[in-house]
């Protein structure tokens, strides 16, 4: 059997072998996801078009005359190194210098920084995919191989899922306009399922070209477009080393058209094998866990080391526990204080010493208003009684016949005699006295002239 290395001998010759053969040399990239944590020191990731490496710029370093920037593009003279915990390389750097941009590439720059800062390239807006979508719309030219590329692989992988073409131009400045249309139209005029309400899946494609013949894809109007659409929409435009807005905004960004088929539709023959390969790949895992950990816990030590190495070593691990420690401080004091918030609030709605002082002050004060209130309505009711029985005294008939009147009425039917009209010779009445009630018969009626006069008979 040939030698077998451990993890951290690979990694410890790795770093010695780029150490020894890249002394100091120039790089040239973009800035990107630069940190700047409480040790003063800048992480951050330089890339071009096509790769990336990690970066370093100590606080001891010489200071440069600019704040680095994200999306910053910069020359660094720096030393090669690796980060042996992790397995990885990266740049000590040691100098910095600014590098220009041209036109176009400036106005992207700008568009870009635009709508990230209004959050157009969120994750939290990005839709997600159907496992198996109903029907696919594609924007792009008709007549150009890559319609014929996604036709051919999306038959190849899952061909009954239906293709729907929006034809548009895709270079020159009527393409802009074109795709915003065709998105409008594939997504429907009010946003709701319109004329295609199988599509659950918009591919934007396009081959590569020169940053002048991908400038459609770097307008705003088509950016927007993309972000207000319904559907999940993914970003297959140029080559794999071709960037535009679009792919930002985008739901997804493939590196190819062919890419883009490929991720849209799963391919039946490959979910098949991931089922019948599931168990197999589990079992191989564990084995591989158990001998990595087997040669880690046998690992000699290292090769001896310079102390300057070795420090900036333990300073980048040193970086590394102090953020990993002040974050799960925070989420401790976090949890902590919510506990806290809960239980006093708990112990709010069980202890009812507040409520119950509060609501004896209240019966109190209503007690005393309503002492008050019964006081006066028996006084007024008592005014009001005495004033009704004075007026009901006046009125009462009894008085009126103590004065010598008296009632009568003719009996039986009880009527109240006004005139003497309404009596005939021989009827019967009732005479009701101040005290008692007497019988009569009427003998003579005189009539009404005869009672003026003062002559009855």
């Amino acid at each position: 059997m040939q030698e077998v290395w451990t993890v951290s001998e690979l990694n410890e010759r790795i770093k010695v072998l780029l150490e020894s053969s890249f002394e100091f040399l120039w790089v040239e990239g973009e800035v990107s996801n630069l940190r700047r944590p409480a040790s003063g020191h800048s992480y951050f990731t330089l890339k071009d078009q096509r790769s990336q490496i990690r970066a370093v710029l100590f606080r001891t370093a010489s200071k440069p005359p600019f704040v680095l920037e994200d999306g910053m593009q910069i020359a660094c003279r720096a030393r090669l190194t690796a980060y042996t915990p992790r397995g990885e390389y990266q740049l000590i750097v040691e100098r910095v210098e600014p590098r220009g941009l041209g036109a176009l590439q400036m106005a992207f720059e700008q568009l870009k920084d635009k709508l990230q800062t209004e959050g157009l390239f969120d994750a939290r807006h990005k839709k997600p995919f159907p496992f198996l979508p109903r029907g696919i719309g594609v924007i792009t030219s008709p007549t150009g191989a890559v319609i014929r590329d996604i036709m051919q692989i999306t038959g190849r992988r899952f061909p009954s899922v239906p293709i729907l073409i929006a034809p548009v131009r895709v270079q020159g400045p009527e393409a802009a306009p074109e795709i915003v249309r065709a998105l409008a139209l594939l997504n429907g005029e009010s946003g709701e399922p319109g004329a295609y309400p199988d599509l659950e899946v918009i591919i934007i494609a396009r081959g590569g070209g020169s940053l002048e013949d991908l400038y459609p894809f770097n307008t705003e109007e088509v950016a927007r477009a993309v972000f207000r659409s319904r559907l999940p929409v993914v970003s297959a435009v140029g080559h794999e080393t071709d960037y535009t807005i679009t792919d930002f905004v985008a739901d997804l960004r493939a590196p190819t058209p062919s890419a883009a088929a490929e991720m849209v539709v799963p391919d039946r023959e490959h979910l098949r094998r991931q089922v019948g390969d599931a168990y197999g790949s589990l079992l191989q895992a564990r084995q591989r866990w158990v001998d990595r950990w087997r040669e880690r816990i046998e690992a000699a030590a290292g090769q001896l080391k310079s102390p300057d190495r070795i420090l900036a070593d333990y300073r980048l691990l040193l970086d590394d526990h102090r953020e990993r420690l002040f974050l799960a401080l925070n989420r401790h004091i976090i949890s902590r204080r919510h506990c806290l918030q809960y239980l006093r609030t708990r112990l709010e709605h069980v202890c009812p010493t507040g409520t119950i002082d509060r609501i004896r002050v209240v019966l109190a004060h209503r007690r005393e208003q309503f002492a008050t209130g019964i006081g006066a309505f028996f006084r007024q009711q008592r005014a009001v009684m005495d004033r009704q029985g004075v007026s009901l005294q006046a009125l009462n008939p009894l008085q009126v016949l103590r004065r010598g009147y008296s009632i009568t009425r003719r009996f039986p039917d009880g009527l109240i005699v006004k005139r003497a009209a309404d009596l005939a010779t021989g009827d019967r009445l009732s005479v009701r006295l101040a005290a008692g009630e007497i019988r009569a018969r009427v003998e003579v009626v005189a009539p009404e002239e005869m009672k003026e006069s003062g002559s009855l008979f």
